[in-house]
C-alpha cells in the first residue's frame, strides 16, 4: 500500500505518519516527486485494519499496490530514479558507459584497458575478479588480487569500479575495492546473495537471467531493495531463445517495458548478448535508441589473447568508434554522453 500525500502536506504531516507506521512495526519508504510525496508501507498491512490513515493530516488517498515488486514498481515511485555512484549518475539525461575486460588477467592488461576506455569517455572500469564459468577448468579469475589491480587501474585513470560478486563471502571481500557490485546472470535468483548486497548498502548492477521473465527480474530486485538498498540499476544482457547465431538474444523490448513498469534505470550489455564482437556496435546503437540509460561493454587491449570470452571483446580502437557513434545518437535523442577524454 502507498499513501499519496496532498500537494499542500507539510514535513510535519509526513513525519507523523511515518512515526505511526514505524510504531506498528512497519517499514516506511518516502518518495518525493515533483508534484506529490508518496509514502510506501512495507510489511504486514493487516495491522492497519483499525488505523484510519486516510483521516490523518495531509493524506489525499490510500492506494493498494497489486504487483509483488512494490519497491521497484512505478506505483510506489512514479518518477524515474537516478542512481549516484560516487558522483557518476546513472539515469536521467546522461548516458553511462561501463567498459573493460571480461576478466582481470594481469597488471599491464588492466591498466592498458582502463586508460583506453577512459580516453573514449567511459565512466566505469569493469572487470571480473571472481569468474563463475561453465567449465570448472576455465580461468576462474584472480580473486582479491584482481580486485586490487582493478581498483589501482581505475584510480590511475579516474574511473569508478564495478565488478561481479558471486557469494556472501565475495561481497565482504569486494566491498573495499568496488564502487558498485555486479550481480551476474547466473545469480539472478540467488536470494541469499541478493539480500547480502542489499544489506551492504552499496550500489548494485543487477543483470537479467537468460530465462528470466521481466516480472521475475523485478521480483528479484525486490530482495535487494527490501533490505533498504534502493541504489539498484537493472541490466538487460540477452535471453535464451531457439536462435543460435548469437550467444543470447538481446531483448531490446525489455528497455521500454522496464521503463513502463519500474522507476529504476536500465543499462544494456550487448557483449554477452551477442557473443561476437562484430555485433556489439549495432546492438549498442539499438539499445540507446530504445531508451537505455547506459551500456556495459567488454574491451580488451588484445582480445585474441584474452583468457575468457575472447570472441566478444572489442579492441580499444573499435570501442572508440562505438563511443563516438553513441555520442551522436545521444544528442539526437536529447541525451548526453561526453565522447573522448584525451
Amino acid at each position: 500500500m502507498i499513501i499519496v500525500m496532498k500537494p499542500t502536506s507539510t514535513e510535519k504531516d509526513i513525519c507523523e505518519i511515518s512515526k505511526a507506521l514505524e510504531q506498528l512495526g512497519l517499514g516506511v519508504h518516502i518518495s518525493k516527486g515533483t508534484q506529490r510525496t508518496i509514502i510506501g508501507i512495507i510489511g504486514d498491512k493487516s495491522v492497519l485494519s483499525d488505523v484510519p490513515l486516510e483521516l490523518m493530516p495531509g493524506v489525499e488517498k490510500l492506494v493498494p499496490i497489486m504487483e509483488s515488486y512494490k519497491l521497484a514498481g512505478k506505483t510506489f515511485k512514479p518518477d524515474p530514479s537516478v542512481i549516484d555512484v560516487g558522483g557518476v549518475k546513472i539515469g536521467g539525461k546522461e548516458l553511462t558507459i561501463m567498459a573493460g575486460p571480461c576478466a582481470v588477467e594481469n597488471r599491464d592488461q588492466i591498466f592498458a584497458a582502463a586508460q583506453a576506455v577512459k580516453n573514449s569517455g567511459a565512466q566505469f572500469l569493469r572487470g571480473g575478479a571472481f569468474k563463475p564459468r561453465t567449465s570448472p577448468y576455465s580461468f576462474q579469475g584472480l580473486e582479491e588480487e584482481g580486485l586490487k589491480l582493478l581498483k589501482e587501474a581505475a584510480q590511475a585513470a579516474g574511473l569508478k569500479v564495478i565488478s561481479e560478486v558471486i557469494s556472501e563471502k565475495t561481497v565482504e571481500i569486494a566491498y573495499q575495492y568496488v564502487d558498485m557490485f555486479q550481480i551476474g546472470a547466473r545469480n539472478v535468483q540467488n536470494f541469499n546473495l541478493l539480500r547480502e548486497v542489499g544489506k551492504a548498502k552499496k550500489p548494485v548492477l543487477y543483470k537479467r537471467g537468460p530465462s528470466t521473465t521481466v516480472e521475475e527480474w523485478l521480483n528479484g530486485v525486490e530482495y535487494i531493495m527490501s533490505e533498504g538498498n534502493y541504489d539498484v540499476v537493472l541490466c538487460e544482457r540477452g535471453i535464451r531463445t531457439f536462435e543460435t547465431s548469437t550467444r543470447n538474444t538481446l531483448d531490446v523490448s525489455a528497455i521500454p517495458v522496464i521503463k513502463s513498469m519500474s522507476h529504476l534505470p536500465i543499462v544494456v550489455d550487448p557483449s554477452h548478448a551477442a557473443g561476437k564482437a562484430q555485433y556489439v556496435l549495432p546492438l549498442s546503437r539499438a539499445s540507446v535508441a530504445a531508451g537505455a540509460d547506459g551500456l556495459i561493454i567488454e574491451v580488451h587491449p588484445n582480445p585474441r589473447n584474452a583468457l575468457s570470452d575472447a570472441a566478444q571483446q572489442l579492441t580499444p580502437e573499435d570501442f572508440d568508434i562505438l563511443c563516438k557513434e553513441i555520442s551522436d545518437i545521444a544528442s539526437l535523442l536529447g541525451r548526453e554522453f561526453k565522447y573522448g577524454n584525451k
